[in-house]
């Protein structure tokens, strides 16, 4: 009888500390926590106590294949030089082959704070290798994309990133972002933990395969995402400068008294159509934005409030959308669609463009009855009118001089500049209402 007690006692005690342990474990695990991802959830030993969350702190949208890339870069490393928007103690980064036809092998990534400007040396001591699922090496199946493991390393705000890959076999072809504005780099052979950078001699315009950086941060409140064609994407800022808009908001909410302290994620694509897929003589232009919300805007860790600014090429490109009411509906689709996520949409009136090659004064008209209707109210939650903040009150179907970067269409890094100013970024930490 005494034995059967102390067996019914011990039981006990092991069923408590069972469920401790489980509530220790639901606690601090999974993909909410620095130790785990939506993929694999590894658990390294020492995890921290404190309270935080993974928000997105650079991303970029792949826009397609690059050509000539049918066996991608066997036995090369790509650096990819990518800029922090946020800051935060741990940091994971997201990968792609959306546009491979085989499965992409990767043997080997690493990750590191860049010791200059721009620069393929890292910081020394800074150099951290990747693993996924607790290996060093992945496959990302044809149409796949995956996430890395967390990986213990400081990434300050306001940063250049290296992230290196290493793919020793043919794949391809190559997933990338044409217009990155920014030098990224090439090496012959596996120098993924390469922090010397000499070997990188050949350098690049072009994101390949990255899409996303993540870090776990205790301080953030979560992130914004920018999602819109070429004058998101940055095409005519200054490269390397980091003076796309995105980067200027980005400023302004890591430094303003009061600003929500978001991380900043462009979604831009050069070229890019609301209602339309890119023309497969210009594939470049990536899928419509409508087709494309949720992978790149809707699911990015830490999201709290979407950006809208999209149309002008609706109207310039061919097929041309000459229907005002069709193009307001496609963007009503998307604040739809991010209501059901929680998210609140601020939408931009589409700029001007006379003076451009493309202009006419029928695609004004469109355009400036697009933008009555974004003003009224009944499209977006809130407005941030680009329209008003960079036009020349003389001649207002133009640029102001010194916003246009000489094109006619696409704003110069001061009319950059004016974009985020006229953001207000109050209305970014405002919840969705339940319908507009």
């Amino acid at each position: 009888m005494t034995r059967r007690v102390g067996y019914a006692l011990l039981a006990g005690l092991a069923a408590v500390v069972v469920l401790i342990s489980a509530a220790i474990f639901v606690g601090f695990g999974g993909s909410r926590g620095p130790l785990g991802n939506a993929l694999h959830e590894p658990r390294p030993s020492a995890a921290p106590a404190a309270s935080g969350q993974w928000v997105g702190t650079w991303s970029a949208a792949v826009a397609s294949a690059e050509p000539g890339t049918q066996d991608g870069y066997a036995g090369m490393s790509i650096r990819n030089v990518v800029h922090s928007s946020i800051g935060g103690s741990s940091a994971r980064i997201r990968l792609s082959n959306l546009y491979g036809t085989r499965p992409l092998a990767l043997s080997h990534a690493s990750l590191a704070l860049s010791a200059g400007s721009g620069s393929p040396i890292a910081m020394a001591g800074s150099m951290r290798r990747v693993t996924f699922g607790g290996k060093p090496s992945v496959t990302i199946p044809a149409g796949g994309e995956i996430l890395s493991d967390p990986v213990r390393l400081t990434v300050p705000g306001n940063a250049d990133l290296l992230v290196t890959t290493y793919s020793p076999t043919p794949s391809g072809p190559t997933t990338y972002h044409p217009y990155a504005r920014q030098t990224s780099y090439l090496a012959r052979g596996d120098r993924t933990e390469d922090a010397t950078g000499t070997a990188y001699t050949e350098q690049s315009p072009y994101w390949r395969y990255l899409t996303g950086v993540d870090v776990w941060s205790t301080q953030v409140h979560g992130a914004v995402v920018a999602i819109g064609d070429s004058i998101t994407d940055g095409i005519t800022s200054t490269p390397g400068a980091n003076h796309r808009w995105t980067d200027f908001l980005a400023a302004r909410l890591r430094d303003e008294e009061g600003a929500p302290r978001y991380g900043v994620l462009n979604a831009g694509i050069s070229g890019n159509r609301l209602l339309t897929d890119s023309n497969p003589l210009f594939p470049t232009n990536g899928p419509s934005m409508l087709s494309r919300l949720d992978r790149d805007a809707l699911s990015r860790a830490g999201v709290k409030a979407v950006v809208v600014e999209i149309g002008v090429n609706d109207l310039l490109k061919s097929p041309r959308q000459m229907d005002a009411q069709k193009i307001v509906a496609g963007m009503r689709d998307v604040v739809e669609r991010a209501h059901t996520r929680g998210l609140r949409v601020t939408g931009s009136t589409v700029m001007p463009f006379g003076g451009h090659r493309g202009y006419s004064r029928r695609l004004n008209e469109v355009r400036e009855q697009v933008n009555r209707m974004i003003r009224s109210g009944t499209v977006y939650d809130e407005v941030v009118d680009f329209d008003q903040a960079l036009r020349d009150p003389a001649h207002p179907q133009r640029l102001l001089p010194a916003y246009d970067s000489g094109d006619h269409l696409h704003p110069s890094d001061a009319g950059y500049r004016a974009m985020a100013d006229a953001v207000n970024v109050d209305h970014l930490r405002q919840a969705a209402p339940a319908a507009l």
